[in-house]
C-alpha cells in the first residue's frame, strides 16, 4: 500500500487550450485537487487545413508549460509525476515532432501522443470521476477544438468508444466565412455533422438512450450561457447541473443569429471562444436532434483528470484499483471534510445515528432511499465550517459545502446537503433565509425532515464522546420514544437531544421522548 500522500500534474495540450491539473493522492483522502489552470494556446489555429503547427503557436505553447512546470514545481511535483498529453492538432500535424523535441529540449516534458479511441476512453475515466453514471446506458460526448469524443457507458461498462474529426477549430476553418453565420453555411455544418454522427446516434437509439453528459469548455460556456439567460447565475457549481432540449433550443435561436460582437457581450462566454462557439452550437443542435435527447448534464471533469485517475490506478504499490474510488459521491464528501480539518470520529458517529433514526422514523416522514444518501452526507459535513470559525460554524458549513467542488452530485443536491448541514443548530428552517426559499417545496420538506433529524443526532453527540451505540424507536399514536442504547448513562445525551427535538416535533407532527435502554437490549 502507498503510505505518503503524491501529487500529479497532468496537462492536456488541446487544438484551442492548453490546461493543467494538480492533484494529491493519500490514503483516505482519495484525490484532492491542489490547483488547475488553462491557457488558450490555440495551437491547432491554421493547422487543419495546412497539417503544420505555426510557429507562433508552438513558441506559446512551450512558454505555457514551462510556466506550468515551475507551478507543479512549486506545488510539490516531483518531474517523474508530471504527465502530458496532447490530442487532436497535434496528432494529426506533419510537424508534430519538431514540437515534442523542441518540448523535450527546452522543458524536459516527454508529451505522449495519444490516438481518438485513447482520448475517448481517458474522458470516460474522467466523467466518472465527477459525476454519477446510470446503471442504465448513458451518452458522454467531449467537444475539442479538432475532433469529438463520443462514449456510450454506464458505470462499469462502455459500449461504445468512437473519435470524430468535427472539433469547432477544425469546423470553423473549414465551413464559417460570414458573421453572423449565413444560412447556407448553417445548413452545410448540419448536414456534415449529421453524417459524422449516424453510427453513434443509431447505436445510442439502439440502447433507447434520453440523456447525455457533456464535458469541455465549449459545452461549459453553452451551459453558463443558458444559466445565465434563464437568470439562474445565483448557481455555484457547474458539475453535473443540466440543460433541457426546450432551454438549448430558445438560447440557440436567440444566439446564432448574433455577431461576433455581440457575442462578446454574451455572460459565461469566453472571449477565444467567441468565434468557435457558432460551431459548438451547431453541433449540440444536432446532437440534441440526432440522438432524440431531452436533457444534457455537464461534467466539468474530462481528458486529463481522466489521465490522473488511470495514472494513479496504475502505479500504485500493491497495483490494485480501489473500489471505494467509484462512489465519486461519498468519496468527495470525504476529501472535503479532510480539507476542512474535520472531526472525523464525531462527524460519522452522527452519520451513523442519523441513518438509524431516519429508518426508524420513515413510516412517518415517508422520504426515499435518495434522501437518506443526502442526509448522511450533510451528517458527515456538518460540522466543517469550524474550519473558518466555531462562531456561526453551521452558516459556515453551509458556505463551504455550496463552494467545495463536490462532484457526482446535482446542484439541488448540494443545496439540499448545505441547508441540511446549516440547519444542524441554532434557528431551524426558515422562509426568511434566501438559500432555504430557493428551493421547490418538495426540496423544503426533505430539508425539514432531515435537518430535524440531523438537530437530534447532534444532540445526542454533544459530548463528542461517541456514547450511544444505537437508537431505536417506538410510534404511538401519544408520540415516539426514542430508545437509546449507550456505553454509559447517557445524562447529557438526553439533556441535549431534548433541547434539539422541537423542530422534529412540529414537522412530523408527533411529540418525542427519549429513554435509556441497556446496551444489551433489542
Amino acid at each position: 500500500m502507498y503510505k505518503e500522500a503524491r501529487r500529479v500534474a497532468a496537462i492536456d495540450l488541446g487544438t484551442n487550450s492548453f490546461h493543467m491539473v494538480i492533484v494529491e493522492e493519500s490514503e483516505g483522502k482519495g484525490i484532492v485537487e491542489i490547483d488547475r489552470v488553462k491557457e488558450m494556446i490555440c495551437i491547432g489555429r491554421g493547422s487543419i487545413s495546412t497539417k503544420m503547427l505555426d510557429e507562433k503557436a508552438m513558441e506559446s505553447g512551450i512558454t505555457t508549460l514551462k510556466h506550468f512546470l515551475v507551478l507543479a514545481a512549486q506545488q510539490g511535483v516531483k518531474p517523474e509525476n508530471v504527465i502530458a498529453f496532447a490530442t487532436s492538432a497535434i496528432r494529426e500535424a506533419k510537424n508534430r515532432n519538431v514540437f515534442l523535441q523542441r518540448v523535450r529540449d527546452e522543458t524536459s516534458l516527454k508529451i505522449k501522443v495519444v490516438s481518438g479511441l485513447e482520448e475517448a476512453q481517458f474522458i470516460y475515466y474522467g466523467v466518472r470521476h465527477a459525476v454519477k453514471l446510470a446503471a442504465e446506458p448513458e451518452l458522454i460526448f467531449d467537444i475539442g477544438g479538432g475532433s469529438v469524443e463520443f462514449i456510450i457507458a454506464d458505470h462499469q461498462k462502455i459500449f461504445l468508444l468512437e473519435s470524430r474529426k468535427i472539433g469547432v477549430a477544425r469546423m470553423l476553418e473549414r465551413f464559417i466565412t460570414t458573421d453572423p453565420v449565413s444560412d447556407r453555411e448553417l445548413s452545410l455544418l448540419d448536414q456534415f455533422f449529421s453524417a459524422e454522427l449516424f453510427t453513434a446516434a443509431e447505436k445510442s437509439r439502439d440502447l433507447n438512450i434520453k440523456k447525455a453528459i457533456a464535458s469541455s469548455g465549449t459545452a461549459q460556456n453553452i451551459a453558463r450561457m443558458i444559466r445565465s439567460m434563464a437568470g439562474r447565475d445565483d448557481e455555484v457549481t457547474l458539475n453535473q447541473s443540466s440543460f433541457t432540449r426546450k432551454e438549448f433550443q430558445k438560447f440557440y435561436k436567440s444566439v446564432i443569429a448574433m455577431t461576433a460582437s455581440e457575442r462578446k457581450k454574451l455572460t459565461g462566454l469566453d472571449e477565444k471562444r467567441v468565434d468557435l462557439i457558432v460551431p459548438g452550437l451547431v453541433l449540440m443542435n444536432v446532437i440534441f436532434s440526432l440522438f432524440k435527447l431531452k436533457e444534457v448534464a455537464i461534467s466539468d471533469s474530462a481528458l486529463r483528470e481522466g489521465m490522473v485517475v488511470h495514472y494513479l490506478k496504475n502505479n500504485r504499490h500493491d497495483n490494485k484499483g480501489r473500489q471505494e474510488q467509484l462512489n465519486i459521491r461519498r468519496q468527495s464528501v470525504i476529501e472535503l471534510g479532510y480539507r476542512c480539518g474535520w472531526d472525523k470520529k464525531h462527524s460519522e458517529q452522527i452519520a451513523a445515528l442519523c441513518l438509524q433514526l431516519f429508518d426508524r422514523l420513515q413510516p412517518l416522514h415517508g422520504l426515499d432511499i435518495h434522501d437518506r444518501e443526502l442526509l448522511e452526507y450533510a451528517a458527515l459535513l456538518h460540522n466543517i465550517g469550524t474550519f473558518i470559525a466555531i462562531s456561526s460554524h453551521h452558516k459556515h458549513s453551509q458556505y463551504i459545502i455550496l463552494n467545495g467542488e463536490l462532484r457526482g452530485f446535482a446542484p439541488a443536491e448540494i443545496s439540499i446537503i448545505a441547508n441540511v448541514a446549516r440547519y444542524h443548530r441554532k434557528s431551524p428552517p426558515s422562509q426568511k433565509h434566501d438559500a432555504y426559499t430557493q428551493l421547490k417545496p418538495g426540496q423544503q420538506r426533505v430539508v425539514d425532515v432531515l435537518s430535524g433529524i440531523l438537530r437530534i443526532a447532534n444532540g445526542l453527540d454533544r459530548g463528542h464522546r461517541q456514547n450511544i451505540l444505537s437508537v431505536d424507536a417506538d410510534i404511538a399514536e401519544s408520540g415516539v420514544t426514542i430508545g437509546l442504547h449507550a456505553i454509559h448513562k447517557p445524562d447529557i445525551e438526553i439533556w441535549a437531544a431534548e433541547r434539539m427535538k422541537s423542530w422534529l416535533e412540529t414537522v412530523l407532527g408527533k411529540s418525542i421522548c427519549f429513554e435509556a435502554r441497556d446496551v444489551h437490549e433489542r
